[in-house]
C-alpha cells in the first residue's frame, strides 16, 4: 500500500515571505510619510522640551512696550451702545482703529466692560498685553510684555496662548508621532530576529523612565 506523498511546505513558506514582504512594504512607507510629516516638529519640541528644563538657567529679560492713543468721536460714540456690564467683543469699527492705532489685534476677543471702561487681555505666546480703553473720554492705554524668542518657543511648546490652529497641528503633530512609533515598533518586531540586541535596548528605553519616577520622583 503506498503512502500519500506528504505536503511540500514550500507553499506555506512562499505565502508568509509574501505576507512579510508586504507588511514591510506598507510598514516602511507609512513610516517615512510619518517621519516626512513629524520631522521639524520633533526638533522644535525637542529643542524647547530641554529649554523648558533649563528655564531657570536661560536668562530672559522682558521688554515692556507702552502705547496711547484716543478713540475719535463717532467711535467714542459706538461704545455708547454696549451695555453698561458685558464680556462682548468692541465693535467692528473699534478693533480696526485699535489694529491700526495700537498695533493691536482686538476683534472677536471677549472684554471686561464696565460703565466706566473696557478692557481686553492680549495674552500671547512668549509675553502677554492688555489694553485698556475709557468709555467717557476715549483714551486707550495698551501695555505688550515680550520675553524674547526661547520663551515664544517655549509656550508654543505648552500650547499656551497659541489659538486653535496651533492646538490642531499640536494634535495632527501628535497623530503623525504616534504612526511614527508604531510603525517603527512593528519594523523592530520584523527585524527582531536579525537584531540580538533589539529587544533589550528597547527595554532599557522602557526600564531607565521607569526606575527614575520609582525611586527619584516622589
Amino acid at each position: 500500500m503506498s503512502s500519500s506523498p506528504t505536503p511540500s511546505p514550500r507553499p506555506q513558506a512562499a505565502r508568509l515571505s509574501s505576507a512579510r514582504a508586504f507588511w514591510l512594504k506598507q510598514l516602511h512607507q507609512w513610516h517615512w510619510i510619518s517621519a516626512s510629516v513629524s520631522l521639524i516638529g520633533l526638533i522644535l519640541f525637542a529643542v524647547t522640551g530641554f529649554t523648558l528644563n533649563h528655564a531657570a538657567q536661560i536668562p530672559a529679560e522682558p521688554v515692556v512696550v507702552e502705547r496711547t492713543a484716543t478713540l475719535p468721536a463717532p467711535l467714542l460714540a459706538r461704545l455708547a451702545e454696549m451695555p453698561g456690564e458685558t464680556t462682548d467683543p468692541v465693535p467692528d469699527a473699534v478693533a480696526r482703529w485699535a489694529e491700526e492705532a495700537l498695533d493691536l489685534s482686538i476683534a472677536g476677543r471677549p472684554t471686561e466692560t464696565t460703565d466706566a471702561e473696557i478692557y481686553v487681555a492680549l495674552p500671547r505666546p512668549g509675553g502677554d498685553g492688555w489694553m485698556t480703553l475709557d468709555r467717557q473720554t476715549g483714551e486707550a492705554f495698551a501695555e505688550v510684555t515680550s520675553r524674547g524668542p526661547i520663551a515664544y518657543l517655549n509656550d508654543l511648546h505648552k500650547g499656551r496662548d497659541a489659538g486653535p490652529a496651533w492646538a490642531l497641528f499640536i494634535d495632527v503633530f501628535a497623530v503623525a508621532c504616534l504612526v511614527f512609533a508604531l510603525t517603527g515598533l512593528a519594523l523592530l518586531v520584523l527585524h527582531a530576529r536579525n537584531r540580538r540586541m533589539t529587544w533589550p535596548l528597547v527595554s532599557l528605553g522602557l526600564l531607565i523612565p521607569l526606575i527614575l519616577a520609582l525611586i527619584f520622583i516622589h
